[in-house]
């Protein structure tokens, strides 16, 4: 009877146990993961399809990014979820190779199918795995090309192979060394292996093209200046203050109404208005300060009417409405410290720079800040775009870019693309599976036909014969071409090095890592129990 066992203890006890629920569950979980794997498999690569994601609320969203693709799906089936989080996962450990992962996680799931089918356990399918995983890591790494980050040229390479599968990827040599030199501006010589993508922020601006992108050294803010009573909107010489108190009247703590009858005494309370905001712009203006950063507030106005033709006497530009979460990065790119009160408003505290100006760009304006003294390590980047989806894609494919780049930093190595390190882990695995014996050699052999999924599916979506090209592909590296890959553009095989097609060996490591692992965990799940 399939799907049962019949056990025979001492003779006389006898024990049924019945697997056929178990096997199932696993079959239902490994066909939803199949199934989230195969929806991104066709966005894979150069030449890989987009897709168009509409949300609940209306919104369109055109993207190639996995991650993203996947993070808009609605997932029901938990199994299914995980492939979610992997892609996510790998997102943040490697920022590219998104889809990537969750298509090898696809194919060895399908491997995983076959395997059971064949009635080999689970556990002994996971262990095989987790030993070809650490082997296929091994391959990469000797398969690995040194890089120096004094190496502009091989950093851009990098950049412009990830954003070649973008829906920009007209535009990639214009963001690629935008990307390369953003990220070397922000490495702290203290600790040159590490990058906080936090220091470079990413501004969109709606209208011109892509093409007009644009690298800031210094200071961008999306607000326009105030203008409301004639203030000034240029500034040479600048000395900024960075204030997180309120210009305006204060309220009382609680909620209440204070009823005035006579006039004398509502002369008297605008009068203590007046002074009241006189008294802290003079305080300010004390200082030499003629530049004005203020924090949006949430208790009640951060500036007023009267405050703002007040300072505009005085001749301080304004920029309004600075968000809480970007006070830190101006503070460190204007080398300024924040002020909480008033009182604490000192010349030490103030940022210098050689000009503010408001600039129109598009449809809108923006305050830049130039010339910084004593500049902090950051760097800013205006993204433009003719509508709202290109310049959201954009905005994602520099994400990925500056990744890349940053991956390099961590760990400078660079490997081939375009499928070869793939083939070449296929092979080495085959041949260390024959060396092997036992249900490891099955289980190993079945890890390497799995790797074979990249370049196929990367010759499928480029339109081209995919059995006739993994088989010459496999016969190249059989014969000792290591760097041998797919080239989509030419239709053909040939050196992926010399076509300047290569990626961070982080990326490929990772995605192979995380891959094995999510198929070993939904490979040793054999029920599913929902709890209120």
């Amino acid at each position: 009877m399939p799907g049962a066992n019949v056990m025979q203890a001492g003779g006389n006890t006898e024990k049924y146990v019945d697997t056929k629920r178990k096997d199932d569950v696993r079959y239902a979980n490994i066909l939803a993961a199949k199934g989230v794997a195969d929806a991104v498999r066709t966005s894979l690569g150069p030449r890989g399809m987009d897709k168009m994601l509409s949300t609940a609320n209306g919104d369109v969203i055109i993207t190639n990014d996995g991650a993203t693709i996947l993070n808009k799906m609605e997932v029901t089936q938990p199994a299914a979820k995980m492939l979610v989080e992997l892609s996510k996962s790998q997102d943040i450990v490697a920022g590219d190779g998104t889809t990537t992962v969750v298509v090898l996680a696809g194919a060895l799931l399908k491997q995983c199918l076959n395997l059971l089918s064949k009635g080999l356990h689970p556990t002994i399918i996971s262990e095989a795995f987790h030993k070809a995983s650490e082997k296929a890591v091994e391959v990469l790494t000797a398969m690995a090309i040194p890089v120096e980050l004094s190496d502009r040229e091989a950093l851009v390479k990098s950049a412009s192979t990830s954003l070649n599968s973008k829906v920009v990827s007209q535009y990639s040599s214009l963001l690629a060394p935008m990307a390369v030199d953003a990220v070397l501006n922000v490495i702290d010589p203290g600790r040159p292996n590490s990058v906080d993508l936090k220091d470079i922020k990413v501004l969109k601006k709606l209208g011109g093209t892509v093409d007009d992108t644009e690298m800031i050294n210094g200071l961008v803010f999306d607000n326009k200046a105030s203008h409301l009573a004639g203030g000034p909107t240029r500034v040479e010489n600048a000395k900024i203050g960075l204030i997180q108190f309120q210009i305006s009247p204060p309220k009382t703590d609680i909620e209440q109404n204070v009823i005035v009858s006579d006039y004398t005494q509502m002369d008297r309370i605008l009068k203590e208005e007046r002074n009241y905001i006189l008294g802290i712009i003079k305080k300010i203006r004390a200082t030499g300060c003629n530049v004005l950063l203020i924090q949006k507030s949430i208790l009640r106005d951060a500036v007023t009417d009267l405050s703002l033709h007040y300072l505009a006497k005085a001749k301080i530009l304004v920029v309004k409405d600075v968000e809480r979460e970007d006070i830190e990065f101006i503070s460190k790119t204007l080398n300024c410290l924040p002020i909480a009160n008033v009182e604490h408003f000192r010349t030490e505290k103030l940022g210098h720079a050689d000009l503010v100006e408001e600039v129109s760009v598009g449809s809108g304006r923006i305050v830049k800040v130039t010339g910084i003294k004593n500049m902090g390590r950051t760097t800013t980047v205006v993204v433009r775009g003719s509508n709202a989806l290109v310049l959201d894609e954009a905005e994602r494919s520099l994400h990925d870019a500056l990744c890349v780049v940053r991956c390099l930093v961590n760990w400078r190595f660079l490997i081939a693309g375009g499928g070869a390190p793939e083939i070449e882990v296929s092979r080495q695995l085959g041949a260390w599976a024959k060396t092997l014996q036992g249900m490891d050699s099955f289980c190993i052999r079945a890890f390497a036909d799995a790797l074979e999924v990249i370049p196929y599916t990367l010759a499928e979506n480029a339109g081209l014969n995919p059995i006739l090209i993994v088989t010459e592909l496999r016969n190249r590296h059989a014969n000792g071409e290591v760097n041998t890959g797919i080239n989509v553009r030419k239709g053909q095989i040939t050196n992926i090095l010399e076509e300047n097609v290569v990626q961070p060996l982080l990326v490929s490591t990772s995605a192979l890592s995380l891959a094995t692992e999510c198929v070993r965990m939904i490979l040793k799940i054999d029920d599913i129990v929902s709890t209120r």
